[in-house]
C-alpha cells in the first residue's frame, strides 16, 4: 500500500454552489478556503473538495460517487429538489439497482440500493 484517500476533488465552476449541493446530499458542513476552493467532510467518509477551473466538463466522468440509499423514490426526490437531475431510467441487476444523476454542474453519479433492499419508482 502507498497511501490512503485523502480527499476526492471536483473540479467546478463554481465552488461553494457545488460544496452546498453535496452537503446536502452527503451531509457535512459547506466551508470555504477561499473562492476557489470549498470542502465537507461527510459522516463516515474522506472530505469531498470542490476546485475552481476555468474549463466546463465537456465528457462522461471516469469515475463516480455512488450514494447508498434505502428507497431510490424518495432520494431521487430530495436529490432533485437540491438541484439534481437524473439521467436514464433506474437500473435493475443482480447486484440491486441505481440511478443515474446529474450533479448541477453536469457531473455523473448515482443513487444505489444494494440487491438485499427493494427499490421504488418515483412519482
Amino acid at each position: 500500500m502507498i497511501g490512503i484517500i485523502d480527499e476526492v476533488v471536483f473540479d467546478c465552476a463554481d465552488p461553494r454552489a457545488l460544496a452546498t449541493f453535496w452537503a446536502g446530499i452527503l451531509g457535512g458542513e459547506p466551508t470555504g478556503r477561499d473562492d476557489a476552493w470549498w470542502y465537507i467532510l461527510p459522516p463516515g467518509f474522506s472530505q469531498v473538495s470542490f476546485q475552481k477551473v476555468p474549463e466546463a466538463k465537456t465528457v462522461k466522468n471516469r469515475v463516480h460517487l455512488d450514494v447508498r440509499v434505502d428507497d431510490l423514490g424518495p432520494a431521487i426526490t430530495a436529490a432533485e429538489a437540491l438541484g439534481a437531475r437524473r439521467t436514464g431510467d433506474i437500473h435493475s441487476d443482480t447486484a440491486g439497482s441505481f440511478q443515474v444523476m446529474l450533479d448541477p454542474e453536469g457531473n455523473e453519479w448515482c443513487l444505489v440500493v444494494p440487491a438485499a433492499a427493494a427499490p421504488s419508482a418515483p412519482a
